[in-house]
């Protein structure tokens, strides 16, 4: 089985990166924050999740997402930060990001954000809208932020949007905003009871 960390860029190529998040304004800002916590869950998930992920599987790679995102999550649920390099692979025209890469990881996002505070910690997404306000290009640092506005039983509703990671914090672009409903299936806890079983058997 290949590791998720395998399938991102070798560790040479992407010191730079990693150096860039890291001492990122915004990094240093959340880590100092109690009320957020971090954490990378691409490169520690199940084997049986990591080998079907889109962003720990067949989108992790040197020219496309290049290294594991980081993810900071409050810790109330209510928001979540993530932060991400883009490759020149993940593109609908030359140098531009394909739309459909950033509606994926504003969805991604919010996944992030809302299964924690859904009653069986999982949910699918009934409904995506994106709104798109300036092209995101390869080789670009970017940050989402995805927060809950509404929380009502098996149901999230939550806002969210990508801005450019510039260097030194400097002012950012807003690429895209959206608005999503997830909502928790009826047989979720079954669904997830039977994962854990095959996992364990395997």
């Amino acid at each position: 089985m290949v590791h998720a960390g395998h399938r991102y860029a070798s560790r040479g190529g992407t010191k730079s990166i990693e150096n860039f998040i890291c001492t990122h304004p915004i990094t240093q800002n959340l880590r100092s924050n109690r009320r957020f916590t971090e954490s990378r869950p691409h490169l520690h998930a199940p084997d049986i999740l990591r080998g079907k992920s889109l962003l720990g599987g067949s989108l992790a790679g040197s020219d496309k997402i290049t290294v594991p995102p980081y993810i900071f999550k409050e810790n109330n649920g209510k928001r979540c930060v993530m932060m991400m390099h883009l490759g020149s692979d993940v593109c609908s025209h030359p140098g531009v990001v394909h739309g459909g890469l950033l509606a994926t990881l504003l969805d991604e996002s919010f996944a992030w954000c809302c299964f924690p505070r859904l009653p069986e910690k999982v949910g699918v997404t009934a409904n995506l809208s994106v709104d798109y306000r300036a092209p995101a290009l390869a080789g670009s640092y970017i940050v989402l932020n995805a927060e809950i506005v509404k929380l009502e039983g098996r149901k999230a509703w939550l806002e969210g949007r990508i801005e450019t990671l510039e260097a030194g914090g400097a002012d950012s672009t807003l690429i895209a905003e959206a608005r999503a409903l997830f909502v928790q299936p009826k047989q979720a806890a079954v669904s997830i009871s039977k994962l854990l079983r095959e996992e364990k058997q395997s």
